[in-house]
């Protein structure tokens, strides 16, 4: 799971403009670092440009989804991340990052390019989304929990099929002992010491 990029954008206008952005494109070769960048701006910009105020969504693009939401205050945030990453997180970090934004910066102050240094911790603390969001955490904690269950689950049942073949081969043993005791009592009859 990898977040590539989160980007803020407002439409001006109905184009949109980005007024700051935070990258990781350390998995990306050094000289293919400008182009992957110009192009996360160029299909962030596209993107926005064709989602309607209030409305969230998901593209996908060979192996990566742009996750962009549509505030009804015209503010558009937007998430580059590979497909592996949940896109709940992904919508619920740019809920946070929107708003914050909101209270930070009044709607004046939108003039690219805006310094906002709170992205790139953003960008680094959701790298991984177990640790960063607490519901993504707790369903993890319940996944391992689960499977411990089962594993439990499989060994009881595991040895109560043991303890079966044990009752079935000490009935069987049984049942010879009884086979044994009557051929030796009949054996044994004919030698009766008075």
């Amino acid at each position: 799971m990898k977040l590539f990029s989160i980007l803020i954008l407002r439409k001006n206008a109905n184009k949109a403009q980005i007024l700051t952005s935070a990258f990781d494109l350390s998995s990306f070769g050094y000289f293919q670092r400008g182009s992957v960048q110009e192009f996360m701006n160029f299909t962030a910009a596209t993107i926005c440009d064709r989602t309607p105020t209030g409305q969230r969504q998901s593209v996908e693009s060979e192996n990566n989804v742009a996750h962009v939401y549509a505030h009804p205050q015209g503010l558009y945030g937007v998430i580059m991340s590979d497909k592996e990453y949940p896109s709940r997180v992904a919508f619920s970090l740019l809920n946070k990052i929107l708003d914050e934004f909101l209270v930070k910066f009044p709607q004046d102050k939108w003039n690219p390019p805006m310094t906002y240094p709170e992205l790139q911790n953003y960008l680094s603390k959701y790298q991984d989304p177990k640790q960063a969001d607490s519901i993504m955490r707790v369903q993890n904690e319940l996944d391992e929990t689960t499977a411990i269950l089962h594993k439990t689950i499989e060994s009881v049942l595991e040895r109560g099929e043991k303890l079966d073949s044990l009752v079935d081969r000490s009935e069987a043993l049984s049942s010879q002992s009884k086979m044994f005791y009557k051929t030796a009592k009949k054996t044994n009859s004919c030698c009766v010491v008075m």
